[in-house]
């Protein structure tokens, strides 16, 4: 069987299902069976899908904000999690740079930053931001699910958690193109985050992805890398999940 026939089983395969496999999948192939998730992404819940067609109330948009520092801020410390356990410096000096980006290098910079402004942009006060008032008892223990999930198991199935940025860039980019339009509301300067992570995504996933090709070589640590994956898709949708029936007007 030719690779590139793999490839497409692996594309039509039913979204989100983990591959069950009789033999390791070449790098290429398991980059495809990796991207196949892709429809179990939350992008597809219906929070989601109202926020880009203009269906979200000012206080949706509160809650959503606010709730999701939570995950923000569990970020770099899932990442340190990863270093934490992860032998390889090589890894380490290039995995460093996801933390700077969320936490800076100094006060006022980088992505939780970014994320606070962007919540009193929608009309959430500094202070509420920051002491997390307004953060859902289980919105704030799926995140720290995850970072759990990065302490705990080998350093290369934690980083193959981080793989949602396979397809992070369409939801920034939805959010860009559709704020102005529906939204207007909202001023441009809030739109800085997703700016950010355009850049920074694609960056994250490249890296990523070659530490998966590298070491998930064998059937049982390709599947690992699978259910790390899954696992991190279902923490997404558990997340917007609650959100979205906690604001629901």
């Amino acid at each position: 069987m030719t690779d590139t026939l793999v490839a497409s089983e692996l594309a039509s395969a039913p979204r989100g299902i983990i591959p069950v496999l009789d033999r390791p999948l070449s790098p290429s192939d398991l980059e495809a069976a990796l991207r196949a998730f892709q429809g179990s992404y939350y992008v597809e819940h219906p929070f989601h899908r109202d926020m880009y067609a203009g269906k979200l109330t000012p206080r949706q948009f509160q809650g959503w904000v606010a709730n999701r520092l939570a995950y923000q801020r569990v970020v770099p410390r899932k990442d340190a999690a990863i270093l934490s356990n992860c032998p390889d410096a090589a890894v380490r000096r290039e995995w460093i740079q996801r933390i700077i980006d969320h936490d800076g290098t100094r006060e006022g910079e980088g992505g939780i930053e970014l994320w606070i402004r962007l919540g009193v942009a929608l009309g959430v006060p500094r202070e509420e931001m920051d002491d997390e008032r307004h953060v859902l008892p289980s919105v704030r223990l799926i995140c720290e699910s995850y970072v759990w999930f990065c302490k705990s198991k080998p350093w290369v199935q934690a980083c193959a958690s981080s793989l949602t940025e396979l397809f992070a860039p369409k939801i920034h980019q939805q959010r860009i193109e559709s704020f102005p339009v529906h939204y207007p509301w909202i001023p441009p300067e809030a739109l800085d985050y997703f700016k950010s992570r355009l850049v920074q995504a694609p960056r994250d996933v490249k890296h990523g992805l070659s530490i998966v090709q590298q070491h998930c070589t064998t059937v049982e640590t390709q599947r690992m890398a699978f259910e790390a994956l899954a696992f991190k898709l279902e923490m997404l949708w558990a997340m917007i999940d609650t959100i979205y029936h906690a604001y629901r007007d």
